[in-house]
């Protein structure tokens, strides 16, 4: 398991005492508002379970990359108004997330309040794993929890540095639900067939989750714009498609690597084209059908088919990356079609990667699936077979 030797925040009991807890409040905003606050929500259970066993949270997150600048556009302000709401309590912000205003807030913190430290990316500090920025974060409490599993691969001051300086530290409730649902794909006995879908636009980002993942599952389904690099490699004329003509090689390599350890990977037959990512609508053509002028933005409807047919057997499914430009209507069937026949599968489905995520709620179809992670980065490199900064400083000491 890879919580062992790790303990949970329900094992123990706060009595009074400030706790800093490192969330992912890293939502996108429309001015002063939030426009997905699913990352919050996520974070509800762990604040609450805080609070519960007398505890007061001292929360703490980045939010974009403001270079270690203060960025008003990228205050937690519009966070914290939204987690108030709803968790129907006060929620303080600190003007800053070290020095003398927000000790003077966590200070005067009383039960039933929660504490939120401004943007810790406001200060480089952060990013460069300071250990004296860490230690002014562990003047602001006596204990430690970390529940920002998107921010578990970042070796930053709030997420490794400091959690070492701190002799009490638990995983959140969210971090321990992630690594339930993703360990078991690394280090359970997924239930067979186990089938992945991967899509995006770079096979340059996933070439070591493709590699991992090729010793553990039966079938390998690729999309999206990184499926035209396989193409592409197989012969075909993709045109004037996003084609990373550098790896050609390289999934040359891992078509061969597929063969070799028998594992079916399953490539796009069809494609939706256009001669342009904003076009109204496209056209559906065989792989060998790309004109000159195409762009392949989307996987076509018999492909869907297909890779249809393999998931609605499968028993576990692991989906990272959208079939094509889903953001455009015109392209977005692919997406659309892989997400219903995954959700429609009876098997074990996660959902991981920030695009794929956005695809399924945009289709309102979160709850259709039986994990959806809420960190990609974190998640890829958990696939890969990466340590976690984050999960190693929790079990360290």
């Amino acid at each position: 398991m890879m919580l062992d030797g790790i303990a949970s925040v329900r094992d123990l009991e706060f009595d009074g005492r400030r706790v800093f807890v490192r969330v992912d409040f890293n939502v996108p905003l429309d001015g002063s508002t939030v426009t997905d606050d699913t990352r919050i929500q996520a974070a509800l259970p762990t604040i609450r379970a805080v609070m519960e066993r007398g505890g007061r949270p001292v929360l703490a997150s980045h939010l974009g990359r403001p270079k270690g600048e203060i960025v008003p556009e990228l205050s937690l302000e519009p966070a914290g108004a939204r987690l108030a709401e709803l968790l129907e309590c006060e929620v303080l912000l600190a003007d800053d997330c070290v020095g003398d205003g927000p000790r003077k807030v966590v200070n005067d913190l009383r039960d039933g309040q929660v504490a939120l430290l401004e943007n810790l990316r406001f200060h480089e500090a952060e990013r460069d794993n300071d250990e004296a920025f860490a230690k002014e974060l562990a003047r602001l409490a006596e204990v430690y929890v970390n529940d920002a599993f998107g921010a578990a691969h970042r070796a930053h001051a709030s997420v490794d540095a400091l959690p070492r300086l701190m002799r009490v530290k638990a995983a959140g409730l969210l971090m321990e639900k992630e690594l339930g649902a993703l360990g078991e794909l690394v280090t359970g006995t997924p239930k067979k067939p186990y089938v992945a879908v991967l899509g995006g636009a770079k096979v340059s980002d996933k070439i070591e989750v493709i590699e991992a993942l090729m010793t553990r599952v039966d079938a390998l389904m690729i999309g999206g714009a990184m499926a035209n690099t396989f193409l592409a490699a197989q012969g075909f004329d993709m045109g004037r498609s996003l084609v990373e003509d550098d790896k050609l090689p390289l999934a040359r390599s891992l078509i061969a690597k597929a063969e070799e350890r028998e594992t079916e990977l399953l490539l796009p037959t069809d494609l939706v084209v256009a001669d342009d990512v904003e076009a109204a609508e496209g056209r559906v053509v065989a792989v060998t059908g790309v004109g000159e002028r195409d762009m392949a933005l989307d996987i076509g409807p018999e492909s869907v088919k297909r890779f249809g047919e393999s998931l609605r057997v499968a028993k576990t499914i692991l989906w990272n990356g959208p079939m094509g430009l889903f953001e455009n209507d015109a392209f977005a069937a692919g997406t659309a079609g892989v997400a219903e026949a995954i959700a429609a599968a009876s098997g074990f489905t996660v959902v991981g990667g920030g695009d794929s995520v956005a695809a399924v709620r945009r289709a309102g179809m979160t709850d259709r699936f039986d994990h959806v992670s809420t960190g990609g980065g974190a998640s890829l490199e958990l696939l890969e077979g990466k340590a976690l900064p984050g999960l190693v400083a929790l079990g360290d000491g």
